[in-house]
């Protein structure tokens, strides 16, 4: 008898997680703790059916896909701004495909994490100013 697949969005990451095959897997739990290490006062969920981490907003997001695995840093400057480092990966507005036997240097992650938080920072200061100012 043929096991059913799920189809029911995972309630967290661990549950995600278990759901990628092996090899996409290894790389998004080292790509998972980087992204905590980097930023460790974000709060991790599932959000559009994939790991987002959030810290003042959605700050980034992970995922695995049959041919691929993605990093979300939801920003098109932070991709314009390291667009020399990710030559050899594809990119997109704000997202980062590259294959489990070719993942992300974990220096590049910590990096882009990191500019990602003070993105959401300034946001929030901005924000918070304008409408203090009210």
């Amino acid at each position: 008898m043929k096991k059913k697949v799920s189809t029911a969005p995972a309630k967290d990451v661990d549950e995600y997680l278990a759901s990628v095959p092996a090899e996409a897997r290894a790389v998004l739990v080292t790509l998972r703790k980087t992204i905590k290490r980097a930023a460790p006062g974000a709060i991790e969920r599932i959000s559009h059916r994939i790991p987002v981490f959030y810290h003042r907003g959605m700050l980034v997001g992970f995922a695995a896909f049959k041919d691929h695995c993605s990093f979300f840093v939801m920003s098109p400057s932070v991709i314009d701004m390291y667009k020399n480092e990710l030559g050899s990966y594809g990119t997109s507005e704000g997202t980062i495909r590259f294959s489990p036997d070719k993942p992300l240097p974990t220096s590049l992650v910590k990096k882009l994490v990191k500019v990602r938080v003070e993105e959401n920072e300034a946001r929030f200061e901005k924000t918070a100013k304008r409408l203090s100012l009210k």
